[in-house]
């Protein structure tokens, strides 16, 4: 028998899921596969060695394998089955649970015709109508008996995968997590059994989002607000999943969504007043923002009931770049877990709302589900509502639309289950709502909603759909209405009496006439323990300065700890030289370099109970090899064996030190870093880049949030931007962090631009950044080559007794009455030409150092230029090309002009202005930097003044 079985088609390696499926059934009950299948796996069992590899299921094995060898196949038919079509009655019921989602009920349009798939006619198994009433077994299907007619099995296979539900979870890889599913879905044939309160319930959240959408069309006519009509059911799903969560013990949710339905969620979820709503509709400012944004990219927090307790919501703030929040939230999230403790991910849950075609369509989502289990950016599943319209923007071509089936495969990279289900059946939204929140609570993964509906409006209120989908909009413009539907489905049951929903109307809207809401979840005069107080942090004026020294007996402390590996612990030799060489810094023998001052810096702040968080592309060791915050032991390959950290491992009580390596992506990372530093203000929260030119990958989060957030949204952020930058041959794309960008942005006092240049300054700037009471982003432009430059170390005192310096001055001595030109620069280009001057022996020119671009130190430079009143050439000189850099946002101070005489004028020293940030070829980027040097302290005939 076994070598007919090994001769047939079914052992063919086209098959192994097939059989995979089967063995899974075998190890579930062995009387639950055909005897030639079930002898087979016997045998395999008892072969030396097999099971043993099958390290899982190892006892479950062991267990079932008695248990066959004592009892034998239960065969209940009237007549023996055939073998053959036993086994393809387990493959079509594999078949349904792959497949039939492409034959669910999903659209509520109803425009989807039914696509032939083979796999799911039973005639592709060899099945037709004679075996209708032939009992077959149904393995580890749920849906019927153990052993159930053919037509029983296929009638339920479609009434479980091919209604209002179609779930996708096959392709996941853990068996657990599949049969979870199976066990959630099948036995109740993917329909969920309500109450008539819950079913009323849905009925009033509809009632809600519909009634609100309408009011706000009549009432301000032409308005952009993002209508959610179509949609409504999202409202349905929120209050479902915030329930759900609640009563699952979780106490905060972050949401995050576009602006399609925020201003829905707002009101009825959130609990906004809708009187405030109107005040944003009518212009009325209600915060002292100095720009503010528009209503529908607002987000709100509040605390809400849940049958497990208070909940608080919030929603974060979002610009127009639909999926870009999606980081930013879940970086929130990951803060927040943390400082709850070990349950963290239990009480924290982020729910991402997205658009079908941007969820396909933005990037950011690969970038963000990619970490989405990493160490250092997991938060334990993020639950995902795709609110699919199926036309995304104006493009509902398939041709145009996406390459994929779905719009949510993309999430099959992270092995998440996804549900599709219909917009317009409210209690199967709810369903898979429940069993999403807890699938997430259950294996702390990520999992899909996707909610098939439709936009019954335009893209926004003033657009046209008709011009572009015609027979979509006339289907859409014959549809009742979720809302409809649903209530003449209730009061056919008896749920309600026939005036119900209307009376459910009216009343709505008499409570929107007073500004109110029928039935608001906000628990009125409750504070909530876990809300951080951001109020010491946000003071009236900028702050310059703060105490930033540390005692030069804590510093020899620190520093032998840095310099501290385990006994045992193999270093790299080139590793061990550094170390040994920051052993001899901390003693005073040598001077400090870059890497030793910057980690001084974490130490110092960690040991005073400041958390440390550090993330990005090879921030651990550095691209430069220049920080070494993490040690490897070269004769071990185990991570958590071979890996030390000496910043983790200063004293015994100390605050939290966070180093990791991020995946190679910029966008998704560094918003990720923004939501968690707007989440703790308690931490430094720093993010580097690998080299400074790959931060353009991230414009949208810098522009969108780290520069405009504060007055935008009211949002502070500290967080830390590390660029390495600077001009050394190097090419293009790793030469310019683009200061000219950063600068441009630059305005009320939104951020710090620094170019620090020595180690003392970076040790006082990081420290500086922390401990003053007051959260901006921190733009630093790192260098290069000067991590190792011998002119680019600090003493001892400069870094236990110094304080960060906006502008350093001349360090030569030079008779100031025969100075005739002050040279102003920032970054490497100092130690260049000061290299150069020294050569050249030159005492007209002094040199001074602008170390802080933004705010402008504008006091600190007039101080430094009044030096030399006999000065009359002031030149920026610059490494980068004359349009980019800082130059024409140097030129355009004002207050540069009142710290001028009448006879000074201001000078440009640079590259040619070029599209291009940096030459490619080494000999012309060796040209252009003799040219610089030699017009900085030569003759500058051939720049202008400015």
């Amino acid at each position: 028998m076994m070598n007919q079985l090994f001769g047939t088609s079914l052992l063919f390696g086209g098959n192994a899921p097939f059989v995979e499926e089967i063995y899974e059934n075998y190890l579930d009950d062995p009387a639950s596969v055909p005897g030639e299948w079930r002898d087979y796996f016997d045998k395999l069992a008892q072969l030396p060695g097999a099971v043993a590899r099958d390290v899982p299921h190892l006892p479950v094995v062991h267990a079932f394998a008695e248990q066959a060898k004592k009892g034998g196949y239960r065969a209940t038919a009237s007549r023996p089955v055939d073998d053959k079509k036993q086994v393809s009655v387990l493959q079509m019921i594999s078949a349904y649970r792959t497949l039939g989602s492409r034959w669910a009920n999903l659209d509520p349009l109803k425009r989807q015709t039914r696509q032939k798939i083979n796999e799911l006619e039973p005639s592709f198994y060899g099945l037709d109508d004679a075996d209708i009433n032939t009992r077959f077994n149904a393995g580890s299907f749920k849906g019927v008996a153990e052993h159930a007619s053919f037509g029983q099995i296929l009638d339920t296979l479609k009434e479980t995968y091919c209604s209002s539900i179609g779930v996708e979870y096959m392709y996941i890889n853990n068996i657990t997590e599949r049969r979870w599913v199976q066990a959630r879905i099948e036995p109740i044939r993917a329909k969920g059994t309500y109450t008539a309160a819950q079913k009323l319930r849905f009925l009033e959240r509809l009632t809600a989002a519909e009634t609100l959408e309408r009011y706000l069309h009549t009432r301000y006519v032409g308005q952009k607000r993002f209508s959610l009509e179509g949609g409504e059911s999202l409202i349905v799903a929120l209050d479902e999943a915030i329930r759900v969560a609640g009563g699952l013990g979780v106490d905060d949710i972050v949401v995050g969504m576009a602006h399609r339905g925020r201003l829905n969620v707002l009101v009825n979820t959130l609990g906004k007043a809708p009187s405030m709503l109107f005040d944003e509709f009518e212009g009325k400012k209600s915060q002292n923002l100095t720009s503010g944004d528009v209503k529908y990219h607002l987000g709100y927090s509040s605390d809400v009931s849940t049958p497990g307790g208070p909940c608080h919501l919030t929603l974060a703030f979002n610009p127009s770049h639909l999926e870009i929040v999606n980081p930013v939230v879940v970086g929130s999230v990951y803060a927040r877990q943390l400082r709850r403790g070990e349950d963290g991910r239990d009480k924290v849950m982020p729910i991402l709302i997205h658009g079908d075609a941007a969820v396909a369509g933005q990037g950011v989502n690969q970038e963000m589900i990619n970490f989405a289990q990493t160490r250092g950016y997991g938060t334990g599943g993020t639950v995902h509502i795709v609110v699919n319209n199926q036309i995304g923007f104006t493009t509902s071509d398939p041709r145009d639309y996406r390459s994929s089936l779905y719009c949510t495969d993309i999430f099959k990279m992270a092995d998440a289950p996804i549900f599709h289900v219909n917009g317009d059946d409210p209690e199967a939204v709810a369903l898979v709502t429940r069993l999403a929140i807890e699938f997430r609570q259950e294996f702390k993964k990520d999992v899909v909603v996707d909610l098939v509906c439709f936009r019954k409006l335009g893209h926004n209120e003033q657009d046209e759909p008709m011009v572009t989908q015609p027979l979509m909009y006339k289907r859409i413009s014959s549809h009742p209405g979720t809302r409809r539907l649903y209530a003449d489905k209730l009061v056919a049951e008896g749920v309600l009496p026939g005036d119900g929903p209307d009376d459910m109307i009216q009343s709505y809207r008499d409570h929107l006439d007073r500004g109110e809401l029928l039935y608001n979840p906000v628990i009125a005069g409750y504070t909530n323990p876990i809300v951080i107080d951001w109020t010491p942090f946000l003071p009236k004026k900028y702050i310059e300065s703060c105490d930033t020294t540390v005692p030069v007996k804590e510093i020899k402390r620190l520093a032998e700890r840095l310099s501290s590996v385990p006994e045992g612990f193999t270093l790299h030799s080139r590793v061990k030289k550094i170390i040994d060489d920051r052993r001899l810094m901390g003693l005073g023998s040598v001077p400090f370099d870059w890497g030793m001052a910057e980690n001084l810096a974490y130490a110092s702040l960690l040991v005073s109970g400041y958390g440390v968080r550090i993330s990005g592309e090879d921030v651990s060791r550095s691209t430069f090899f220049h920080r070494h915050a993490v040690l490897h032991d070269q004769n071990r390959e185990n991570w958590d064996e071979g890996a030390y950290c000496p910043l983790a491992n200063l004293q015994e009580k100390q605050a939290t030190l966070q180093c990791f390596d991020s995946v190679l992506s910029e966008e998704a990372v560094l918003a990720f870093e923004y939501g968690y530093a707007t989440s703790n203000p308690y931490e430094l929260v720093i993010w580097e880049a690998q080299f400074g030119d790959f931060v353009n990958g991230a414009q949208v989060v810098i522009d969108q949030f780290i520069a405009s957030g504060e007055t935008k949204w009211g949002r502070a952020c500290g967080l830390v931007m590390l660029l390495p930058h600077g001009y050394e041959g190097q090419g293009p794309e790793h030469s310019s962090a683009r200061i000219e960008r950063f600068m441009q942005l630059c305005a009320e006092m939104n951020m710090e631009v620094c170019q620090p240049s020595t180690p003392a300054q970076v040790f006082h700037m990081l420290r500086r950044q922390a401990i003053r009471k007051q959260r901006k982003p921190l733009i630093v432009f790192t260098p290069k080559s000067l991590l190792r430059h011998k002119d680019a170390v600090s003493t001892m005192d400069e870094i236990a007794k110094g304080e960060f310096q906006t502008v350093i001055g001349e360090v030569d001595p030079i008779d100031v009455k025969k100075v005739t030109r002050v040279i102003f620069c920032s970054g490497k280009i100092y130690y260049e030409l000061l290299a150069a001057r020294r050569a050249m022996n030159i005492s007209t020119i002094a040199i001074a150092r602008l170390e802080q671009l933004y705010p402008f130190p504008r006091e600190a430079f007039a101080a430094e230029l009044a030096k030399y009143p006999k000065a009359t050439e002031i030149v920026w000189c610059q490494e980068e090309p004359r349009n980019q850099g800082a130059w024409y946002w140097i030129a355009s101070r004002q207050h540069l002009d009142r710290s001028f005489n009448s006879k000074q004028h201001l000078l440009l020293v640079s590259r040619p202005a070029s599209p291009s940030p940096a030459a490619g070829y080494y000999s012309k980027h060796n040209a252009q930097q003799k040219a610089l040097i030699d017009s900085a302290l030569g003759e500058i005939g051939q720049y202008k003044p400015a």
